[in-house]
């Protein structure tokens, strides 16, 4: 089976790097808005009987939505034989239960929505809470995909005697996931509480790490206010300053800018989302789980 690749808008980078790995084709497609708003879509490559992967990274999701559900049925009416979706970043995965009375639900809304015109979905690390898997949530075949592997390759190959540090004992487990994968050490913050208000953090074994250099990770580098206060304490505990690595850059507001500001040596990101601090190439695995996944 022949795979076609569609790029939406700002994807066209991974779309090339995974057309590449997957020995498919890049699909030409129109996609523009008429002048009273309205989407406008128009695919010009043959899809007839072809497996047509729409590559589109859903953070700032909303407007995203109809161009991608308008490709798809216009792959479907053309004789396309199935249309996949990847979606490195996958949105609305937060509101997963009624946190205040007259809420919906909707990560399962949205689920249901992608799940109408997609015959699949491979994402990477979504931020999955009360729910174990994506499977729950989407009832089409579906591939998460972890980037602890990649981050570890590129810790190992770009930092001289790292230490990987969690900002709390939640964080735990998937730091030290990372930190095992790279073969280097970790610690987590500790919290001693003195008093109601009076809150301690400390680094375990700082001055074993005096010489390390710290490296920050988390899945989503939203308002980055977590890395910035682990920063605080790093800083307090006069440790080197730390590379600060996040999959998603999601960076909302200055967010970026701040982590520099209060400290971090440089700031690392997954190609999951364009932007600037985009250094570790996660298109190999994603190929290869897409590729498994049409296969099925």
């Amino acid at each position: 089976m022949k795979t076609i690749l569609f790029s939406l808008p700002g994807n066209q980078e991974i779309t090339e790097l995974l057309a590449k790995k997957m020995k498919g084709e890049i699909g030409e497609a129109q996609l523009r808005k008429f002048p009273d708003g309205e989407s406008y879509t128009r695919i010009l490559s043959d899809v007839k009987d072809k497996c047509v992967v729409l590559v589109c990274t859903l953070n700032q999701p909303d407007e995203k939505l109809l161009p991608l559900y308008f490709l798809s049925h216009t792959a479907k009416s053309l004789g396309a034989m199935c249309t996949c979706l990847v979606a490195p970043y996958l949105a609305y995965m937060r509101q997963d239960k009624v946190f205040k009375v007259g809420e919906g639900i909707t990560s399962t809304y949205f689920s249901k929505l992608i799940s109408g015109f997609a015959d699949s979905i491979t994402t990477i690390d979504p931020h999955l809470h009360r729910i174990s898997s994506l499977g729950e949530v989407y009832d089409i075949p579906n591939r998460v995909i972890h980037a602890a592997d990649d981050i570890a390759k590129w810790i190992k190959e770009n930092i001289h005697n790292p230490v990987l540090i969690g900002p709390d004992s939640e964080s735990e487990q998937w730091v030290s996931e990372v930190a095992i994968k790279a073969g280097a050490p970790f610690t987590v913050l500790q919290k001693v509480r003195h008093g109601d208000r009076d809150v301690e953090v400390s680094v375990p074994d700082v001055d074993k790490y005096k010489e390390a250099t710290p490296v920050l990770v988390d899945d989503i580098i939203s308002t980055a206010h977590t890395m910035i206060e682990t920063l605080e304490h790093l800083k307090k505990a006069k440790m080197k300053p730390p590379i600060c690595i996040g999959i998603h850059a999601v960076f909302s507001g200055s967010a970026y800018q701040d982590l520099y500001d209060a400290g971090a040596d440089d700031v690392i990101t997954c190609n999951t989302i364009p932007h600037m601090s985009n250094k570790i190439d996660l298109s190999s695995v994603i190929a290869k789980e897409v590729m498994e996944l049409m296969h099925h």
